[in-house]
């Protein structure tokens, strides 16, 4: 009946920075702390999770000599993404 949530997704932060990504595509390191009100240091290892898990790809990179790390969604985060969303469904759609 209640489908099985993805754990990486199932985090608040995790689920915060998919669900921003998937509205812009990519964004700025400080975007995304901006945004989610999260710390640089529990912002890097929500993002080297989701790297490791294959649904962000990151860019770093330096613009005017500092440096800049540059998140973006991949398609399997995408579809773990819409998945999530289906399995959350089958938790609002039970009938009382």
């Amino acid at each position: 009946m209640f489908k099985d949530l993805d754990p990486i997704l199932h985090s608040q932060l995790r689920l915060a920075l998919v669900s921003i990504l998937i509205s812009v595509k990519e964004a700025e390191f400080t975007y995304l702390r901006e945004k989610t009100s999260a710390t640089a240091g529990n912002l890097s290892v929500q993002i080297n999770k989701l790297k490791e898990a294959g649904y962000i790809d990151v860019a770093k990179q330096f613009k005017d000599n500092y440096p800049q790390t540059i998140c973006k969604i991949t398609p399997q985060g995408v579809l773990a993404f819409e998945q999530y969303v289906k399995d959350l469904q089958t938790y609002l759609d039970i009938k009382k």
